[in-house]
């Protein structure tokens, strides 16, 4: 009889331990075997159900879905183990998607019968309420913590993807992806938006006089002066080496000009070479603005203001800004 050849596989199951013979037989005389193939979904998560599973062999994966939209695995089950519970204490959808790793043969037993059972044998019942909750906080403990640290190395992850690791600013990934959705955001609003390059004077000198770790202490410096002048929602990117490119929200040509200007003259300020032996003895740079609608329709051509702003600060001597004019003339 099945039943019988069960009961050594009941008496394994953590949740049943404390069972009786007798009481295990009540309790298997509850559940339904189910065979299932390997690589099946039970359910998903989301969706109504009222079974509890217990296995009897194989192996069931559990996983959750991340914000965006990705299955996380976070445990898998094998023999003697149970999963499903909570829909059953909480009477909640689903909490995660179940799915065998293995051929598999589960017990299941439904959440009607659980609680028709309960009414009849309370005594039986609250033994396996004991042990089924005990282990299911232990659970949720584990896989609250499981889940923080992938949630901390998924945030980790995802901000090494879109920063530069030396300045902690944007890179030139982000930079590319944001330059389109802002720009077609400030089109669609009729908002003003500003593009900046920012090119450090003489840098590709100062590495040679003094070193590449130099340099990288000039690249370090100027960052906190860049954040200072600019706001949380302008979005700052090393665009490479020595060169920036900020992107100025709801911000026209003529404040795009003013904040650059006060950073031209931050940056003269800064100490990080003057105990240094060489020629270059003060940080400074040549930048160059443009503005949409102001300067051009379109991203390619406010792209391309923007690189001809930045040439002729330049070639007018560096340190300075220069906003972008048709006519050729200087607006620093």
């Amino acid at each position: 009889m099945k039943t019988s050849l069960d009961l050594p596989l009941l008496r394994k199951i953590e949740i049943l331990s404390d069972l009786s013979p007798e009481e295990l037989r009540s309790v298997r005389g509850l559940m339904k075997t189910v065979h299932i193939e390997k690589d099946k979904t039970l359910f998903f998560e989301g969706e109504e159900g009222d079974e509890l599973f217990i296995i009897l062999s194989g192996c069931v994966a559990i996983s959750v879905k991340t914000p965006d939209g990705e299955a996380l695995p976070i445990a898998e089950v094998r023999g003697g183990n149970f999963f499903g519970e909570m829909s059953i204490f909480e009477q909640a959808p689903r909490s995660a998607t179940c799915c065998t790793r293995e051929d598999s043969t589960l017990l299941s037993l439904s959440g009607r019968d659980f609680y028709g059972f309960l009414e009849q044998n309370p005594e039986i019942t609250i033994k396996i309420m004991h042990r089924m909750l005990t282990i299911t906080s232990q659970r949720l403990q584990e896989a609250s913590a499981f889940l923080s640290d992938m949630v901390t190395w998924g945030e980790e992850a995802r901000r090494r993807a879109v920063t530069d690791e030396l300045t902690g600013l944007y890179n030139r990934r982000f930079l590319d992806d944001a330059l389109k959705e802002r720009f077609e955001e400030a089109r669609r609003r009729g908002r003003p938006l500003s593009l900046v390059m920012v090119d450090l004077d003489y840098f590709g000198e100062l590495n040679k006089q003094y070193g590449q770790e130099a340099g990288d202490r000039v690249i370090t410096a100027v960052v906190p002066v860049f954040r200072s002048i600019f706001g949380e929602k302008d979005i700052l990117a090393r665009y490479g080496g020595d060169e920036f490119i900020f992107i100025l929200l709801d911000r026209g040509p003529e404040e795009a000009l003013e904040l650059c200007t006060r950073l031209t003259k931050r940056l003269k300020k800064l100490r990080v070479l003057e105990d240094l032996e060489g020629s270059i003895r003060r940080v400074s740079a040549s930048i160059g603005v443009a503005s949409f609608p102001a300067h051009a329709a379109d991203l390619a051509a406010l792209k391309e203001c923007m690189d001809q702003a930045l040439y002729r600060a330049k070639e007018l001597g560096r340190d300075r800004v220069e906003l972008y004019d048709s006519t050729g003339r200087a607006e620093s």
